[in-house]
């Protein structure tokens, strides 16, 4: 199973390091596909006076010294089309934020790397028109045709985290899951799920319904998990209000693997 887990955004270098250290348990474990994730630039706060990041170089650096010292697989979100070719030397998945899953020049530009792109469905979107952003990145890539084992041998995943319906909180319509996994590998946001966007000039969430959520999708069946984590979410510089800590992550996952082998899925 796929987990990609990680701070929001990469902080301080220490905070980065020690929040990868603590995840070094479940990178160790076999069932999972494991990927460190932040991002080295949140383009899209709300308040101009968010804090966005270290940005693209000296991102890449913390991602770099992150995977020499723990051995690490990546992934990072890009904004900017020309953001994907540096990115992708040195992370091994690049994200395509949700509210620029349609921006064409973007997924091409990483569909020309050799990383994996993880594409997250726009909260704006139907789960049938993601057919296509992946039809744009598979076609750069030399595939015509599209299909979840298609997308699966091109390195193409999609992503979902609910939809916004203008009232202050996004909600997830499961048979979304089923049916964006006819076009390609389908993760769950579970933390980004439980958002409450823009409230008082910052992103809120209500990170108790994280579990609930995540054992939601493991039963219709997924390929895998996002969540974002930290050490002390409280003081955390993005999103901190629907992460996960790290020992409730590590018991999410555990609920997680006894829901598919109770199912079989």
């Amino acid at each position: 199973m796929i987990i990609l887990t990680g701070p929001c955004v990469l902080e301080d270098r220490d905070t980065v390091m020690k929040i990868a250290e603590k995840l070094q348990p479940l990178s160790e474990n076999k069932r999972v596909d494991f990927y460190f994730k932040a991002s080295f630039d949140k383009a899209n706060r709300t308040s101009i006076h968010s804090y966005r990041g270290p940005g693209l170089d000296e991102g890449l650096k913390i991602f770099e010294e992150v995977k020499k010292e723990f051995g690490y697989k990546l992934i990072t979100d890009i904004h900017e089309s020309y953001q994907a070719k540096p990115a992708a030397e040195v992370v091994d998945i690049l994200q395509i934020p949700a509210f620029l899953c349609r921006q064409t020049d973007l997924l091409v530009e990483a569909a020309k790397t050799n990383a994996k792109i993880n594409i997250k469905k726009g909260q704006f979107l139907a789960a049938d028109a993601m057919k296509h952003p992946v039809q744009k990145v598979l076609e750069t890539r030399g595939s015509k045709d599209i299909s979840y084992e298609i997308s699966k041998q091109n390195g193409v995943w999609l992503c979902e985290r609910g939809n916004t319906f203008g009232y202050g909180a996004l909600v997830v319509d499961m048979r979304n899951l089923i049916l964006m996994r006819e076009y390609a590998p389908v993760i769950f946001d579970a933390t980004h799920s439980v958002q409450i966007p823009s409230t008082g000039g910052t992103t809120g969430g209500n990170s108790e319904f994280v579990p609930y959520m995540a054992r939601a999708a493991a039963s219709v069946g997924v390929d895998g998990f996002f969540f974002e984590t930290h050490i002390d979410p409280s003081v955390a510089k993005s999103d901190g209000p629907n992460m996960l800590e790290i020992s409730k992550l590590y018991k999410t996952v555990d609920e997680i693997f006894a829901i598919k082998d109770a199912l079989n899925i």
